[in-house]
């Protein structure tokens, strides 16, 4: 099963690429013209690309996706990855947590720019903007030979994160499609018969005990409801008796009796 990550951001316009800004019309012919099948775009250490698949320098993943969005009144180039397990675990150890872009501005017959690979870095200032626009004043380009082509651009190197894409869980009934269908594509002896059934039976348990468990979590949380219920019912019920109590009792009232106040008032007027 692939894994793929969340969109992250790429580039953005106006940012430095080999001394030239990026441009608002490049980021939107990434975007729409962008097919892996016409050429997929890879994920490589420094924009190095190298021939050995166990090398130092050895491909890091693929760019399924680009597209874009407005941010802040800027454009910006946004990627989905299928990174390699070597990819994750580098930035899982915060390694090569920076990306830079390599942008054929006139790709092939579509006479517009295109992206051709998607480099990570330790180092932001070794594809910084001070190092790219020296880079591009230089009378040898030091980054030429890491370019597939000498009129591609790379960008300056910015911070991502890659986060992965939740994936979905293969249903039991897939799971016993995948097995028979496995085991039809091949001559079965009654002992892989057996041991298909008895994969089966295995994962129907697993179901079951799933299903049992969530049902006495349910079961649990309808009894906590109905207790509380009962509580609250008898408490209305204990407020109700003493309203219709007191409803029922007369009111008294008594005027206090004044003492002192008359018999000086008396003595005064004598």
């Amino acid at each position: 099963m692939s894994t793929k990550s969340k969109w992250f951001v790429v580039a953005t316009e106006g940012a430095t690429a080999d001394g030239r800004n990026i441009e608002r019309k490049w980021l939107e012919e990434m975007a729409s013209n962008y097919d892996p099948k016409l050429y997929g775009a890879r994920v490589n250490l420094e924009h190095f690309k190298g021939i050995f698949p166990d090398g130092d320098f050895k491909r890091l993943g693929d760019v399924l996706a680009l597209k874009t969005e407005e941010r802040d009144g800027k454009l910006r180039l946004l990627a989905q990855i299928e990174p390699t397990k070597d990819l994750i675990e580098m930035v899982k150890n915060k390694q090569k947590v920076y990306t830079s872009i390599e942008v054929n501005p006139n790709f092939a017959d579509l006479n517009s720019a295109y992206l051709v690979g998607l480099a990570v870095t330790d180092d932001p200032a070794s594809l910084g903007t001070e190092m790219l626009a020296f880079s591009a004043q230089a009378k040898q380009n030091p980054l030429a030979h890491r370019k597939q082509d000498k009129d591609n651009l790379f960008s300056e190197a910015i911070e991502f994160a890659l986060e992965l894409e939740e994936q979905e869980k293969e249903s039991l009934l897939d799971k016993l499609k995948a097995m028979f269908t496995a085991k039809e594509n091949s001559q079965q002896t009654e002992q892989q018969l057996y041991k298909t059934l008895e994969d089966v039976s295995t994962l129907l348990t697993e179901q079951i005990k799933q299903v049992q468990e969530k049902n006495e979590n349910l079961t649990q949380q309808l009894n906590e409801l109905s207790t509380a219920n009962i509580e609250l019912t008898q408490q209305l019920q204990a407020l109700e008796q003493k309203i219709t109590t007191l409803e029922k009792e007369p009111v008294e009232f008594n005027r206090p009796v004044i003492t002192g106040a008359e018999k000086s008032m008396i003595e005064t007027d004598c």
